[in-house]
């Protein structure tokens, strides 16, 4: 059966690998069969599709293992320091402007 596997080992890396693995496979022996992928388990959680599970789950044909690194800075104070850098207000396209 094929899983996909993606990680980021650092900002701005992006990893992605297709693994065929056996029936019955769990997310764990999937990511210790990945020659790619050589770091500690313990230090990161782990997902499929977005969703947070443990590394004894099953996996099904065609998952996603994603494999989320800890947050080296708060999201909050990540946007802060973009808006201090780039000098103007970031505004989303998706809000209406007001009384318009």
């Amino acid at each position: 059966m094929r899983v996909e596997l993606v990680w980021s080992p650092q900002a701005g890396d992006v990893q992605q690998r297709w693994l065929d693995v056996e029936a019955g496979a769990t997310i764990a022996s999937a990511l210790r069969a990945c020659a790619d992928f050589n770091l500690p388990l313990e230090q990161f959680r782990v997902g499929i599709w977005g969703r947070v599970r443990p590394l004894e789950t099953p996996l099904r044909e065609r998952d996603r293992i994603e494999v989320y690194r800890p947050l080296t800075v708060d999201p909050m104070e990540a946007r802060r320091l973009r808006y201090a850098k780039r000098g103007e207000r970031i505004v989303s396209r998706h809000r209406p402007k007001a009384g318009g």
